[in-house]
Parts: C-alpha cells; structure tokens; sequence
C-alpha cells in the first residue's frame, strides 16, 4: 500500500468556505492534499491529521479538531521562506481504534525514515503511542518530552488516553531512553505517580517551576526525539477548551514550549492532542494551537543557524572542574545555547544555569542526573 491509501484529502471548502487566501498566507504556501497528493520529496515539515478519540471513550465519529486547526493556521502570514512545508490531509478512521493507530503509526514511520519531521494534529493524547511506535519499529532509542497538567498512569481508568504512559514504559523490547514531563500541576496528580517517574531516572517539571525559568526547558526538549502536547498544560482563559484545570501556561509561554521543539535537531515528531472543538469558545483554542504550530516553524528556521558541535570554531569552550571533575561546556557563537561534556565525552544539551552552577564548584543537577541514567 501506498501512503495516501491511509489518507483522506484536506476538506479546503469546509475549512474556507469560498474564501481563497491571500498571497503570503501559509494556506497559499503549503502543499495540502486536496485533489493531488502533494510532493513530500521538497518539504522539511509535513502535517498529518488524525481525529481519533476513542481512546478516551468518544465513540462517535472522529473529531473535526485537525480540520478547525488548520482553518486559522493557513490564515496565519508565512515568514520563513527557507522551510517547506507539506499537508497530507487526515488518516482515514479505522473499523476499530488499533487499526487507526497503526495506520498512523505507519504514515509517521515512512516519513520519519525520509528525514521528515512530521506533526501530528491530533485526537486524543494516547496517539502519543503512534509516535513512540514508529520509532521501536525503526529499533530506536528515544527520548521523549510530554507537556501535560496531568502524567497519564491512572491504571484505574479505563480510557487509554488517562494510562497509555504505562504501555509506553512497559512494552517490550522498550526503546525509551529518558522521559521528560513538563507543567505537571500537583493538586491532580497523586504524589506515587512522581515517584514511580522518579525511580525510572525520568525528569518531571511543575508548571509553576516551568514559568519562573521556562529557558531551562529548552535543553530538555533538544535532546528529545518525541514532542507531545496536550492543551490541558494551557490555562482555560487562553485554551477553554481545557476543561479540566483554569491554571497552567499561558498563550506565550505554550508558543514558546512547541518553538524550542522546532529549534530541536533530534526532534522528529510532534504531536498535539486533546482539542474538543465542542468544548471550544469562538475557537480561541483552535487560533492558540495554530500560533504554536506558527512558533514550531519560527523554532525550525533558528535552527537552521546553529553550527554542527564538530564545527568547534563556532562554539566557545570552557574548561572546568567542578567537585573535582573535569569537563567541557561549549557555548553556540550562533545562538548562545550551551552544551556541557559528560565522562564518557559525550556532549548533551545544557544551559547557561548549568555552566554557572560548574563554575561555582557545584555538580550540575542535569549532569548528575544523566549520571544517574
């Protein structure tokens, strides 16, 4: 089977009615799927929609969310003339839901292989699994950074979107790497779910810790393979359709989260899930989600300035010992972000907090943990 044999073409007039856009709009500029499918060969980011939501116990037809999506994000204006980008329209439902999750799974597999980086607009939060799944069918290991007020181990629910981390640690042979968890809000969790996190080695971020020092997020999500975002980490007053909490990110700071995952050389998925339109408000979640997809982009094209580690003259190197350990922090001429060297001379993703911590002859709490790991 051929990729568009699990694809359904983009619905342009429900999306636009008549209107047809303007010159500069991003609905002028990308590629989608309407009668043709497009050329993925020339296209640096291509998005795929798929509305399932069974997982979380809609049983209904699938959610119309990717489509309202991208009614607002190809009305936006496109200001990086060096990223192509490609539409490939919507992942057909399956008679059941493994069967849409595979076929995700296998629209995501043959992109990721082409060097693409896909974007997932989503359907519930448990389609985080085709991402994952993906990756174990290509036998790589990968990091993953999941934004959520909630960490999706309640084996008490029956809904997959409340437990599928479980699968995702648990299924074997498991390709999970690391795992970070950002803007996590404590009164909703029970306090086992962050130490089961915390025997696994992996990272976890309360949202208020997020917002007093959200730069500190960036060299957790560069070093990720996997991206995934539900729009419950958004406070209500800027996602109503996050009916769960009124607390978590704001607008800006959300955009901020998905641009450090565009600025990522090692992410190749992303993934936004959890958008009811149903449970919308003059579609202010949808325009948030479009501006975040807008800030990915912004991410992608930044990322295209920053030199290769092995191009040491772009980089400023520091020699330092901390607690008697010798290391190397490099700092980006291009764009100031920090790399600090591991024992085994592995470099990994840092920040500038972490250099002023090893200056101070203290260890680094990101370098003791990947220690740790």
């Amino acid at each position: 089977m051929s990729l568009h044999d699990f694809l359904s073409p983009v619905p342009m007039v429900e999306i636009t009615g008549d209107e047809t856009f303007r010159p500069g709009q991003l609905g002028a500029t990308i590629d989608i799927y309407t009668d043709t499918f497009p050329d993925i060969d020339q296209a640096d980011i291509i998005f795929v929609g798929c509305g399932e939501q069974r997982g979380r116990g809609y049983l209904g037809k699938t959610s119309d969310a990717p489509d309202l999506i991208r009614k607002h994000f190809f009305s936006l204006f496109y200001w990086h003339e060096k990223i192509k980008m490609a539409d490939i329209g919507n992942v057909t439902p399956g008679a059941t839901y493994n069967d849409t999750i595979a076929a995700l799974q296998t629209v995501i597999s043959e992109l990721t292989e082409l060097g693409k980086t896909v974007v997932v607009l989503g359907g519930s939060h448990d389609l985080t699994l085709s991402q994952y799944y993906a990756s174990k069918k290509a036998e790589q290991l990968v990091e993953i950074t999941a934004v959520d007020a909630i960490v999706d181990l309640d084996m008490e629910s029956p809904f997959r979107s409340d437990n599928f981390l479980m699968e995702l640690f648990t299924s074997e042979p498991n390709y999970v790497k690391h795992y970070n968890h950002i803007g996590f809000q404590s009164y909703l969790l029970h306090p086992g779910m962050l130490q089961t996190l915390d025997k696994l080695k992996f990272d976890f971020f309360r949202v208020g810790h997020v917002k007093e020092a959200i730069k500190e997020m960036e060299p957790a999500i560069r070093s990720s393979h996997i991206f995934s975002f539900d729009i419950n980490a958004i406070a209500n007053a800027y996602a109503p359709a996050n009916q769960l909490t009124p607390n978590g990110f704001n607008g800006e700071e959300a955009c901020v989260l998905m641009q450090y995952a565009g600025m990522s050389s090692a992410v190749q998925t992303i993934g936004i899930y959890g958008y009811d339109p149903q449970q919308d408000k003059e579609e202010l979640t949808a325009k948030q989600i479009a501006h975040m997809l807008w800030y990915m982009i912004d991410g992608k094209h930044r990322r295209y300035n920053e030199a290769s580690l092995e191009d040491l003259h772009q980089f400023n190197e520091y020699q330092i010992a901390f607690a008697e350990i010798e290391s190397t922090f490099l700092q980006s001429k291009k764009t100031s972000r920090w790399w600090m060297q591991l024992p085994d001379k592995t470099f990994i993703p840092c920040s500038y907090k972490d250099y002023q911590s090893a200056s101070n002859n203290e260890i680094p709490e990101r370098w003791f943990r990947a220690q740790q790991r």
